[in-house]
């Protein structure tokens, strides 16, 4: 029988990288939330004075899109740590391209989200 502490820590790198995106999608989806709310409240403050912002505010919209993914990465990437782990312990290798595609569609679609925003707000 073979040393598999390798391919265990292998396995726990892989999840830690999809568990730090997932934080780093987190936070900037945060920082664009409470940015939002503090437009808000800067527009409440100075309504006489030309602080406002032309058209729709979507930050907070963007912020909890992003939120989202970054919660729906930490799920999907935690389930293949937990099936990658089955299967190492259980001695089978078959490749598991599903989070990977589920991610890049997440991501793509996030991506044409943040670009339809960013294009109607120039």
């Amino acid at each position: 029988m073979n040393n598999k502490t390798s391919d265990y820590l292998a396995n726990e790198r892989t999840f830690l990288a999809w568990l730090r995106t997932s934080v780093a999608l987190m936070g900037f989806g945060l920082i664009l939330v409470k940015f939002s709310v503090f437009l808000k409240q800067v527009m409440l403050i100075d309504s006489d004075k030309i602080l406002r912002h032309p058209g729709r505010d979507y930050s907070g919209v963007t912020g909890l899109v992003l939120l989202a993914s970054g919660l729906v990465i930490l799920i999907l990437s935690y389930i293949n740590y937990k099936q990658t782990h089955r299967k190492i312990r259980d001695n089978i290798f078959m490749g598991n391209n599903s989070l990977i595609l589920i991610v890049t569609v997440l991501m793509i679609a996030v991506s044409i989200f943040l670009i339809a925003y960013l294009f109607q707000s120039i």
